[in-house]
């Protein structure tokens, strides 16, 4: 039987936008010199909320920590789209924004649940021919994507204020929530794009149970171990 020490685990961090998922790994290894840490579901550097970041032996849970479903909070401006299909980007086009309800929005979110083909969106992390896609349309390369099937449980806006809706979605893993807001725009005819996001759950982890990064930076390595889930706990879980 493995002996497994305090730092065998998993983290729970409330990732602030700017820094990327990787530039996050990044900083707890090096300010606990830590020589094995992972995370388990990549955050877009504007996005927000739970990054759950592991630790030692934990980081071979990763990869079946990440196939947990997610679910999302945020805000879709609608008269834009931009080439990343989030704030990040640069604007393409701009529509007038009809007149629209919440209601009649919810009515054309329905049809985004269930099965979906998606197609990727060129500035992303997936890779062709081991190049990731975000560096081939830096240099204004556009290549074809295989559409990839997501789930998606639930989507609905939550309020409207033109020109933003705020949302909540429920998603298995691998879903792009920026595409559903691109692509939303493109059927109401208006353009869209993803002006925020945050990552609420993942699996059965909360974000109310996470730690701010600046606070976890500041601990010493004793008091960042009380807040480590133990490996054993995280092997057992569904």
């Amino acid at each position: 039987m493995h002996k497994f020490n305090a730092l065998d685990g998993a983290l729970l961090i409330d990732k602030p936008s700017g820094p990327t998922s990787h530039d996050v790994v990044a900083a707890v290894r090096r300010r606990f010199r830590i020589e094995k840490v992972g995370h388990c579901g990549t955050l877009d550097p504007q996005a927000t909320g739970l990054l759950i970041i592991v630790l030692g032996r934990a980081t071979k849970l990763s990869e079946k920590l990440m196939t947990s479903d997610k679910v999302y909070e945020g805000l879709i401006k609608f008269g834009e789209t931009t080439d990343s299909y989030d704030a990040d980007g640069e604007i393409l086009s701009s529509l007038p924004v009809m007149p629209i309800t919440l209601n009649e929005l919810n009515e054309a979110s329905v049809s985004f649940t269930g099965d979906q083909m998606q197609v990727p969106p060129m500035v992303s992390a997936v890779k062709i021919g081991g190049v990731p896609l975000y560096k081939l349309a830096r240099k204004g390369i556009e290549v074809e994507r295989k559409p990839r099937l997501v789930h998606v449980y639930s989507f609905r806006f939550l309020d409207y204020n033109e020109p933003l809706g705020m949302f909540r979605l429920a998603c298995t893993k691998g879903t792009y929530v920026r595409s559903v807001a691109h692509e939303l725009g493109q059927k109401l005819g208006c353009g869209a794009h993803l002006a925020s996001l945050r990552r609420v759950t993942s699996g059965k982890f909360d974000v109310s149970q996470a730690l701010s990064l600046d606070k976890v930076l500041a601990m010493q390595e004793s008091e960042l171990g009380t807040h480590v889930i133990p490996f054993l706990n995280l092997s057992v879980s569904g």
